[in-house]
């Protein structure tokens, strides 16, 4: 097993609540993280590159893991894709964000 488990974080622009999930997990020993957005605008957008990358992919919607599974099947093939079910009503860092990021990801994440 390797060393590292590489996390994809995904929203829909990018800018507040996949950014905060990345930002959870900068400089951990057992994770490394980045974090994307499905749409036109995000300020990072998906690629199929990401999905190559990442070992989990976490969304924080269902429409999400949806436009996911449309766009980049065969990237997905035998990853786990996991759905948070996270409202976009945060902003980046917020207190609340970040505590329920931790509460969902703790079942996924052991070594969070």
């Amino acid at each position: 097993m390797q060393s590292t488990q590489q996390l994809l974080f995904i929203c829909s622009q990018n800018r507040w609540r996949s950014l905060t999930a990345e930002r959870l997990f900068d400089g951990h020993a057992h994770y490394v993280a980045r974090s994307a957005g499905t749409e036109p605008g995000a300020r990072v957008r998906v690629t199929a590159g990401h999905l190559g990358w990442a070992d989990v992919v976490f969304v924080m919607e269902r429409k999400h893991a949806d436009i996911l599974r449309q766009k980049y099947g065969s990237e997905l093939a035998g990853k786990a894709v996991v759905t948070l079910r996270i409202p976009d009503k945060f902003q980046f860092l917020d207190h609340v964000l970040v505590e329920l990021l931790r509460e969902r990801l703790r079942e996924h994440l052991p070594l969070l």
